[in-house]
């Protein structure tokens, strides 16, 4: 199995269909072809474990990266440790007696045993675990061999001159090239029953170049453009080389699977206003506000306050910095994680997690019993709070379209039951995603303020300072061949979780623990 992490099906279905990716549309030609989707509503974060662990996110418990500390109201970056409880498939495989290679599966964590290898985050989109491998040795060979990975590590810019945008494309065609043929030398002696390799590299394309291939994107510098060209394409046609190479080494008689579990387009929706319109509709009140809000003490009494008063008085140029030196320890060292500006007293809501510019953000609900200083009684009061809520979000429109910003608003309950469901997001938000939503970093800057409007609030606007041109979408698409594979299409979509269970009864071993069903196309007999 080969992932294009985060490809999109649009662009893998027209490149193969003209030409542009030979080697996948010789391998489309005889497959039979798969739709498939994430959880609806989360992350990417979520689509992975659900793939390897065949768990909906209820039960495995991620939804992103970025979450809400067990009895704070602090945010975390998530550690490796935080993805130990979750069993992927390839354990029952390997206990079975089956030999497997696992390369780079984003947020799997490393095997203490194996019968095969593993190597973890040689090159990853969002690291957690670093890179390890199994057999510890192993990673002294990949050293030696290929050396230390390329690529950038953090997907992650303000302002790029053309210039560095092409060193981009170029940094990320070489971490393709290195990988695939690292693949094909890892895999050559041919004793495996499963092997998985993901090329993240399609990942961080499709954030940073995106406006490079769809050139109607807010802002596009057509100097540039005319310049580099679509470097979006030159980074799937490496992709589409290395695959190549890796399957013309594989015996007729096995099966393949290629393609994407999740997509990338333009950034949408309006996930940055989220906070605001959250507080103009009364369900959210900033600590940052409500610190020198009338009648309320303020910071100037006390030793406390004092200490506060003196630090604010230091110029910015100063505090600034500092202020986030702190919060880098506090995060990254100390893991006490970053205060949510909230004052719980009079917060009901807040927003939960995901990126700038995806389809879908998170709300967590401020209940009580389960938040330090919860005001929202289980039950009915939740209820009613959550039709307020969403009748109070469908009230803002888009001002420059007039369309309503909010498609629907979900309850992660209905859709996610489950053993960990209270380390989810309680609703989901569905942006309207038509639209593309600029950078203020990106060309000419347009379209890098959001706004928004409601009869209540008035306007409202947040700019967006992310290097990111491209955001998630729940679609992918695979191409499946070998014996007992009919080809041709399947008339609906397949959840990620359905791949655990499947892939483990193609090798005959027993796979239990998680929601997936096994696809019954491919299993030879149906």
């Amino acid at each position: 199995m080969l992932a294009l992490d985060a490809a999109t099906p649009e662009l893998l279905r027209q490149w193969t269909a003209d030409g542009t990716l030979p080697n996948l549309a010789r391998l489309r030609r005889d497959a039979l072809v798969l739709d498939v989707a994430g959880p609806e509503g989360l992350e990417v974060a979520a689509t992975w474990p659900s793939f390897f662990s065949g768990q909906s996110p209820g039960e495995h418990g991620i939804s992103w990266i970025d979450w809400v500390m067990p009895g704070t109201f602090r945010e975390q970056r998530m550690r490796g440790n935080d993805f130990a409880h979750i069993d992927p498939f390839w354990l029952a495989m390997s206990e079975a007696g089956r030999r497997v290679a696992i390369l780079d599966v984003p947020f799997a964590a490393p095997a203490k045993r194996l019968n095969g290898f593993q190597i973890t985050e040689w090159g990853a989109h969002e690291g957690l675990f670093g890179f390890q491998t199994t057999p510890a040795r192993l990673k002294r060979v990949i050293k030696r061999t290929w050396g230390e990975y390329t690529a950038p590590l953090a997907c992650e810019t303000l302002r790029l001159s053309s210039e560095e945008y092409r060193e981009l494309a170029d940094t990320l065609i070489r971490g393709i090239t290195s990988r695939g043929a690292m693949t094909k030398a890892l895999l050559a002696d041919g004793k495996w029953d499963f092997g998985i390799q993901v090329f993240t590299e399609l990942h961080c394309a499709g954030h940073l170049l995106w406006h490079y291939h769809d050139t109607s994107y807010p802002g596009a510098d057509p100097v540039s453009l005319a310049r580099n060209g679509d470097l979006l394409r030159e980074v799937y046609i490496a992709a589409d080389a290395a695959v190549g190479e890796i399957l013309s080494a594989v015996d007729p008689d096995t099966t393949v699977i290629v393609g994407c579990l999740h997509a990338m387009q333009h950034t949408c929706g309006a996930s940055l206003l989220l906070p605001q319109m959250l507080e103009g509709i009364g369900a959210l009140r900033r600590a940052s506000r409500a610190a020198t809000a009338p009648g309320r003490r303020g910071p100037s009494r006390g030793l406390k306050g004092r200490l506060k008063a003196a630090y604010h008085s230091v110029p910015p140029a100063i505090r600034v910095p500092f202020y986030e030196l702190r919060q880098r320890i506090n995060r990254h060292w100390l893991r006490r994680g970053e205060p949510i500006d909230i004052e719980p007293s009079g917060t009901r809501a807040f927003q939960m997690g995901f990126g700038a510019g995806s389809s879908f953000s998170g709300i967590r609900l401020n209940v009580r019993g389960r938040e330090p200083a919860g005001i929202l009684t289980p039950g009915d009061e939740v209820d009613r709070f959550c039709d307020e809520l969403r009748q109070g979000l469908g009230e803002f429109t888009d001002p420059e379209t007039g369309r309503r910003l909010v498609r629907r608003v979900l309850r992660t309950a209905d859709l996610y039951p489950g053993a960990r469901l209270d380390q989810l997001p309680d609703l989901l938000v569905e942006w309207e995603s038509d639209r593309a939503r600029g950078t203020t970093v990106v060309g000419s800057g347009a379209g890098g303020v959001w706004r928004g409007f409601s009869e209540r609030t008035g306007m409202i606007e947040h700019s967006n300072g992310s290097g990111r041109t491209g955001s998630h979408r729940l679609q992918g698409l695979l191409f499946a061949r070998g014996p007992g594979i009919r080809p041709g299409t399947i008339d609906r979509v397949i959840p990620t979780v359905n791949f655990a269970p499947t892939l483990t009864r193609m090798l005959g071993c027993e796979f239990s623990g998680g929601s997936g069903q096994p696809i019954p196309e491919l299993l030879q007999g149906g």
